[in-house]
């Protein structure tokens, strides 16, 4: 799904390299009520995915420090977190270089080791090849349970399509995104490898992963698989990765966020004042509103400050599925508006191999993961809600604010616009293009 959405979103930010990226996309190619709903929701995705991690970075801070309180390392991380954005996309770029060699470092360094251990090198386990997968059984809780994780798992994936938002800021993006378009597939198969062998280290009823509510590291599977194998000093070292990990994410949320605020107040779909760039490349004023969203972190303080916790991840995890199917939908309406004006494709740049039809599958399985999700939520007897839900809605698995359908469907009633989509015989074709230098396109600003 992933890798279909990214190759459809890798030939629209080589051909159009602007601000906003797949939010300007589909308020092109698709209607801008849709690109209004679907921007402001990305937006706001990001804004409370940085409350989120400063409130998890701090409770991996516990693992040695249970005695300092939380609010300490919101404070120092969102100090840093406003350092770099001086920099700029610059200071974005490099740290997140940094960063993701640290996780890829310890990514692999964990495959080894999870081999070793489960062929008993390490520790009295002993031999355990895939016992765990048989007993207690590698799923749990059948459909539900499956269909159960796919918000948490779009929310780990979700910033993979930051490669759209850097393609405007990019010095070279017709050879910089379908290189790192490509490499999606790798990234996602190389965290499922991950996943994979820890599955066969720790059995999934192991009674400890109970106390792994919110982002207690303390518990985390990859931190106990490590101590049951005995080895002292390396369970300090993961966490430490898990921390620098949670770190990075904060890192793209304020990438993120300000990219496309910025872009959604220079269409004025935003607060005029959002728009400003200073002379180094900077908005400003979204800086300041994704820093102001950070101090929603300090919410983690409280006794109740899990169920905060919980709900910023809601608020979060569901906005991705609707993002890339909007990437999907937004390439397919261009392949379509490209031919129906009676243009080649030999004049894209980039194509994707499989062209049209890797979006519509991608959107298909966008859909369906969709569908999985409220099912999962749904899913629930009425006892069961009764006895653990007082006064909050029990559906913190899905998105608690109103999802860019109804949005957009807003939006066209206000403005007393019915239709569903542009006209492919409207769509602006050529404004910001960069077209292969064999047609007769020129570029235009």
């Amino acid at each position: 799904m992933l890798l279909f959405t990214m190759q459809a979103l890798a030939e629209l930010a080589v051909l159009y390299p602007v601000n906003g990226a797949f939010y300007t996309y589909v308020v092109r190619f698709v209607d801008p009520s849709w690109g209004f709903a679907m921007g402001w929701d990305y937006a706001i995705a990001w804004l409370t995915v940085l409350p989120f991690e400063l409130i998890a970075a701090g409770i991996t801070i516990e693992f040695w420090r249970p005695d300092l309180s939380v609010a300490i390392w919101v404070t120092v991380f969102l100090v840093v977190l406003a350092i770099i954005q001086i920099f700029g996309v610059r200071g974005y770029g490099e740290v997140e270089f940094i960063l993701s060699m640290v996780k890829i470092a310890a990514c692999t360094g964990f495959i080894i080791l999870g081999i070793v251990i489960n062929c008993g090198g390490v520790g009295n386990q002993g031999y355990i090849g895939a016992k765990y997968w048989y007993d207690p059984g590698a799923f749990k809780n059948g459909f539900n349970g499956f269909a159960g994780v796919f918000v948490v798992a779009a929310f780990a994936f979700g910033g993979t399509e930051l490669v759209g938002l850097a393609a405007a800021e990019s010095a070279n993006p017709r050879k910089a995104i379908p290189m790192a378009s490509k490499q999606v597939f790798f990234r996602i198969a190389f965290y499922i490898i991950n996943l994979f062998i820890l599955g066969l280290i720790l059995p999934d009823d192991d009674e400890r992963l109970k106390n792994a509510s919110g982002f207690n590291s303390s518990y985390s599977p990859f931190v106990l698989a490590i101590q049951d194998a005995g080895i002292a000093a390396l369970p300090s070292i993961f966490n430490a990765v898990i921390t620098i990990s949670v770190i990075s994410v904060a890192n793209s949320s304020a990438f993120g966020s300000t990219r496309t605020l910025q872009a959604l107040g220079e269409r004025g779909m935003a607060p005029k004042i959002l728009s400003y760039v200073d002379k180094a490349g900077r908005p400003i004023y979204c800086v300041t509103v994704q820093l102001a969203f950070g101090l929603l972190g300090y919410v983690g303080v409280a006794s109740d400050g899990l169920d905060a916790f919980n709900w910023l991840l809601a608020l979060s995890g569901l906005s991705y599925f609707f993002v890339w199917g909007s990437c999907c939908v937004a390439h397919i309406r261009f392949r379509l508006a490209w031919k129906a004006q009676g243009r080649s494709i030999k004049q894209i740049p980039y194509r994707p191999p499989l062209g049209i039809w890797g979006s519509a599958i991608g959107l298909f399985l966008n859909f369906v993961c969709l569908i999985a999700t409220f099912y999962s939520a749904l899913y629930v007897s009425f006892s069961l809600m009764l006895a653990n839900c007082n006064d909050l809605p029990c559906f913190p698995s899905t998105n608690p604010r109103p999802p860019p359908p109804v949005v957009s469907g807003g939006v066209d009633v206000v403005a007393n616009n019915m239709r569903l989509v542009t006209p492919s015989s409207r769509v602006p074709m050529l404004s910001r293009t960069r077209p292969t230098s064999s047609s007769k396109i020129k570029y235009i600003r």
